[in-house]
């Protein structure tokens, strides 16, 4: 698993006839700064994934990639690479939260 930032949405009115009615998204993997552990850094690609779970743009999520993204519920047949596992509400790094940022 990884973690990504919800950073857009795909429309596609033409896709295979499995995807039909899937809700796609643009993803932007989060990485732990090793300079500062205390802060997330986004990564420099870009994912296209499913999700099943209504993120919303701008949110944190957990994504799987690969043969384990076809183990999600609802995913077994599907042509995909990506899906959002899960949606998340903290992160802990060396005992300081870093997600949601404390204000």
């Amino acid at each position: 698993m990884f973690l990504a930032r919800v950073i857009g949405s795909v429309v596609s009115t033409k896709k295979d006839e499995a995807m039909k009615g899937r809700k796609l998204v643009l993803l932007r993997p989060q990485l732990v700064d090793e300079a500062n552990p205390a802060q997330l850094r986004s990564g420099a690609n870009t994912i296209v994934a499913v999700d099943a779970l209504g993120a919303g743009l701008d949110e944190l999520v957990l994504f799987c990639q690969g043969s384990s993204a076809r183990q999600a519920t609802g995913m077994k047949t599907l042509p995909v690479d990506a899906v959002i596992v899960g949606l998340v509400d903290v992160v802990d790094v060396l005992n300081k939260q870093i997600y949601p940022a404390k204000k």
